[in-house]
């Protein structure tokens, strides 16, 4: 009898993406679930990343735990985010969650939005 494959781990998290997401988390004002990320039409790209608290895990939600960190995934994002990588970056002007995704094939100038195409299902 064959065995299922395991399925891949949707995103990993950086030491600095997880531990900024614990501080986040730590301080909302109201007990949340995880953060929710996800993907948006938008920008003069096509695409834009989205992050929100989760008051509850929903039940078509990929489920990430990384670092100590549980991160939900939209089901509708789960193939443009195979493999992706988030980080936290802090520099001089500015602080934020970067997104290192190998399915972005180019982005805007500003950075605020991306063109995305989906994984295979196959990966």
């Amino acid at each position: 009898m064959a065995t299922a494959r395991p399925r891949p781990q949707v995103m990993r998290l950086t030491e600095a993406a997880a531990e900024r997401i614990k501080s986040v988390m730590a301080n909302a004002e109201r007990p949340i679930a995880g953060v929710r990320v996800g993907v948006k039409n938008g920008g003069c790209a096509g695409m834009a990343y989205t992050m929100e608290y989760a008051d509850a895990v929903n039940p078509s939600d990929e489920v990430v735990e990384d670092k100590g960190v549980r991160v939900l995934i939209d089901p509708k994002a789960v193939l443009f985010l195979l493999g992706t990588e988030m980080d936290y970056k802090i520099e001089k002007l500015s602080a934020q969650f970067v997104f290192n995704n190998p399915n972005q094939t180019s982005a805007c100038g500003c950075g605020e939005s991306v063109q995305l195409t989906p994984a295979s299902e196959h990966a």
